[in-house]
C-alpha cells in the first residue's frame, strides 16, 4: 500500500533507499547529497545518510505472533519519502512498534506524523527518553523541512520504557537486544543489537555524515576522516560516558557496526572502537577542565553548548559536560568542585530559566569558586529571561563573565556558530594560563627557569619562515575554512619538491591535515608581517566563512591564499608523524607562486626553544 504524497516534493535530491540485509530486515537509508543543516558535525559538506531498520512482522520460534519494528527513525527532514517508503512496507492499518534511539524535537516531528498515519503506533524508548517524548510530544516546533505547521496533534502512543537491557524475540529467528547509552547530548540514548547477525544499530555513535548508497565502506580509511570529524565535533565532550558505553558494547559478538549516519564497518569494526577510546584519550588526559552545565528544550540551547566544548577541546581542555535534566546533584557539586572554568546556559521558556537550571545556579553560588572564569549562554524564542537571570545572579555574586552573555534567537546560523567556537577557545585559554600560573607559583618558577636553560637558548636560533598555514574544506558559502601561523616550515625535498610543517596537535586545524588532504603555505614578507600576525595572533579554528576578513585568492587546488603574502604555495600532505605535541606534516608541493620579488622572508625572533 503507497500512501498519498505526505509532503511537497524534495528538490535538492533527498530520497530513500531500501537496502535488504536478510530474511525480515531491511535498512531504510535516506540520503542527501547536500549540507542538511549548519551545526557543525555537517561542516565537511560531503552530504549524509541517515539509516533507520526494519524488522518484518510474522511469528517468533514459538509460534508467537510479532508486529513489525521499526529501529531508529530519521528526522523530519526526510519525513515525505520516508513515510511513504515505510507504508510499503507495513500496513498503515497495522500495528508498528518504533525504537526511538534519539530523542529531538526533530525527530519527534516525524513521530507525530506517523501516529497520525499509524493507528497501532507503540514507542519504545529509554526511561529518560520516555520523558524527554513526553515533554516534547504537545510542544510546538517550527517545522524542520518535512510537516505541516498546521496539522492536528495526534495523542501521544503508548510508550514501553527500556529501563535496563532488554531482549526480545522477533521474526524469521531474529533475536533484538536493546541497550541504553545515556550522553548528556543525547540522554535517551538507546543502541539497538541483532543477536543472530551481529548487526549494532549503533544511533549516534561511530557515525560519519556523508551521501553514499553502498550499505558498508569499502574500507576503513575511506571514512576515518569523517568519523573523526563527527566525534569530535559532538562526542569529544563527552568522553567519559562515551567510554562507559564502549564498555559496554566492546564484548557483544558483534559482526557489523551500522550507525545513524554514514555507512557501516563490517571489515575492522575492532579499529573503529579502538579510535574512539584514542580519539577520547587527549579528553580524559588534559589536566585543566571546564564544566559545562545546561539544558535544552528544542536543541538549539545544546547546539551553542556543542560550538563552545569544540572549541575548548580543540585547544586541549577537558570539558565535564552535563544536561542539568538528566544528572544528579552529587555529579553537578563534583563537576564544580573539580573545574577550572565554568559554561551554563539554557534556554527561556514561558519567561523563566528551566527547573533543572535554577537549581544548577544555586549549586554554582554556593560551591563554586569566584576567581573561575565564567560563561552564560542560552537561546530563545522571544526575550531570553533565563540568560539574564543567569547573568545578573552570578555577577551580583561575586564572579566575574569571561565574556558578554551569548543570546541566540532560535538556533546559531554558520557565522554564530563560528563565533562560539572562537569564544570557547578564549575561554580555555585564560582556563590554561590561569593553571599554568598557579602551578608555577607552586613549583618556584619552573618554567620561566627551565627558559634559561642553555640548549633552549641555542635552540631558539634554528628558525624557519614565519608563515600562515591556510585551508578551505567543501565548495560553497558553507565551506569551512580556518588559518594558523606556522613558524616551524622548512624545505623537505627536491624532487618531487617537498615542504615539511609542524602543528601542534592541540590545534583544530590538525584533524583536517591527514594524509591526502591540501593546504596552502603563504609566506610573510618581512616588515610587513605585523598585521597579518595581529589578525591571526591565535589559531582560527575550522568553520563556515573564517577566513572573512581577510584579503584572500583562491589557487588551483582550491586553497585560500593571502594577497599580502611575500609569496604562497599549495601543497597535499603525504606524510603525518607524531613527535611528542605536535605534528610533523611533510608535504608534496604542487603550485606556488612569488607575489613579492624584492621582499624577504620573515622569520621568528625567540629568546628560547620553550613553550610561550
Amino acid at each position: 500500500m503507497t500512501l498519498t504524497p505526505l509532503a511537497p516534493p524534495l528538490t535538492d535530491g533527498r530520497r530513500i533507499i531500501q537496502l535488504p540485509l536478510g530474511p525480515g530486515l531491511i535498512c531504510l537509508r535516506g540520503l542527501s547529497p547536500r549540507r542538511l543543516r549548519f551545526e557543525l558535525e555537517y561542516g565537511l559538506e560531503r552530504g549524509t545518510c541517515a539509516n533507520s531498520f526494519l524488522f518484518a512482522a510474522g511469528t517468533t520460534a514459538h509460534g508467537e505472533p510479532v508486529a513489525p519494528l521499526l529501529v531508529h527513525p530519521p528526522g523530519a527532514t526526510f519525513a515525505g519519502p520516508y513515510l511513504e517508503s515505510v507504508a510499503q512496507l507495513v500496513d498503515p492499518a497495522a500495528p508498528l512498534a518504533v525504537v526511538v534511539g534519539v530523542v529531538n524535537p526533530n525527530r519527534v516531528l516525524l513521530l507525530r506524523r506517523m501516529a497520525s498515519h499509524w493507528a497501532g503506533l507503540r514507542l519504545i524508548a529509554s526511561n529518560a527518553g520516555a520523558r524527554v517524548l513526553r515533554d516534547l510530544w504537545a510542544q510546538e516546533s517550527r517545522p524542520s523541512g518535512g510537516g505541516e505547521a498546521d496539522e492536528p496533534l495526534p495523542p501521544l502512543p503508548p510508550i514501553e520504557v527500556i529501563r535496563g537491557e532488554d531482549g526480545r524475540e522477533l521474526a524469521h529467528g531474529l533475536r533484538l537486544r536493546l541497550i541504553p547509552a545515556p550522553t548528556p547530548r543525547w540522554p535517551g540514548g538507546l543502541i539497538a543489537f541483532e543477536e543472530t547477525t551481529g548487526l549494532l544499530m549503533s544511533s549516534k555513535f561511530f557515525s560519519a555524515h556523508l551521501c553514499c548508497e553502498a550499505f558498508d565502506e569499502a574500507t576503513r580509511s575511506q571514512t576515518e576522516e569523517d568519523r573523526r570529524h563527527f566525534h569530535d565535533c559532538l562526542l569529544a565532550p563527552m568522553a567519559r560516558q562515551v567510554e562507559m558505553v564502549l564498555d559496554r558494547i566492546e564484548d557483544l559478538p558483534i559482526r557489523t557496526i551500522a550507525p545513524g549516519h554514514g555507512p557501516a564497518v563490517t571489515q575492522s569494526w575492532r579499529s573503529l572502537l579502538a579510535d574512539y577510546r584514542r580519539w577520547g584519550q587527549r579528553q580524559k588526559q588534559a589536566m585543566a577542565s571546564v564544566a559545562l552545565l545546561y539544558a535544552s528544550a528544542y536543541g538549539n540551547t545544546a547546539a551553542i553548548a556543542d560550538a563552545l566544548a569544540r572549541g575548548l577541546s580543540g585547544i586541549g581542555v577537558r570539558v565535564e559536560s552535563l544536561n542539568c535534566e538528566f544528572v544528579s546533584s552529587e555529579q553537578v557539586v563534583a563537576a564544580i568542585r573539580a573545574c577550572g572554568g565554568l559554561l551554563i546556559g539554557s534556554p527561556t521558556l514561558g519567561g523563566h530559566a528551566p527547573t533543572p537550571i535554577v537549581s544548577a545556579l544555586g549549586t554554582v553560588l554556593a560551591e563554586g569558586d569566584r576567581s573561575l572564569p565564567v560563561g552564560v549562554f542560552g537561546s530563545f524564542g522571544w526575550s531570553g529571561e533565563a540568560i539574564d537571570l543567569l547573568a545578573s545572579k552570578l555577577r551580583d555574586a561575586g564572579f566575574s563573565l569571561a565574556f558578554d552573555p551569548i543570546r541566540v534567537k532560535f538556533s546559531p546560523d554558520p557565522g554564530m556558530l563560528a563565533q562560539l567556537e572562537t569564544l570557547g577557545g578564549d575561554l580555555g585559554r585564560q582556563v590554561l594560563a590561569a593553571q599554568g600560573k598557579s602551578r608555577r607559583s607552586a613549583t618556584g618558577g619552573g618554567l620561566q627557569e627551565s627558559r634559561s636553560l642553555p640548549a633552549l637558548q641555542a635552540l631558539a636560533r634554528v628558525v624557519g619562515a614565519l608563515c600562515v598555514l591556510s585551508l578551505r574544506r567543501g565548495t560553497g558559502e558553507e565551506a569551512i575554512e580556518g588559518a594558523l601561523v606556522a613558524s616551524w616550515v622548512s624545505q623537505a625535498g627536491f624532487s618531487p619538491p617537498a615542504i615539511s610543517v609542524s602543528v601542534g596537535r592541540d590545534q583544530p586545524l590538525a584533524e583536517l591535515l591527514e594524509v591526502g588532504d591540501n593546504f596552502a603555505l603563504n609566506v610573510l614578507p618581512a616588515g610587513r608581517e605585523g598585521r597579518l600576525l595581529k589578525l591571526l595572533g591565535r589559531p582560527l579554528p575550522p568553520a563556515a566563512g573564517r577566513l572573512a576578513d581577510l584579503d584572500l585568492q583562491v589557487g588551483p587546488a582550491g586553497q585560500p591564499l593571502l594577497c599580502e603574502a611575500l609569496a604562497w604555495l599549495e601543497a597535499r600532505v603525504t606524510q603525518r608523524v607524531v613527535c611528542g605535541d605536535h605534528w610533523l606534516l611533510v608535504a608534496e608541493v604542487l603550485a606556488g607562486r612569488v607575489l613579492d620579488p624584492d621582499g624577504t622572508t620573515a622569520v621568528p625572533q625567540r629568546r628560547s626553544g620553550a613553550p610561550l
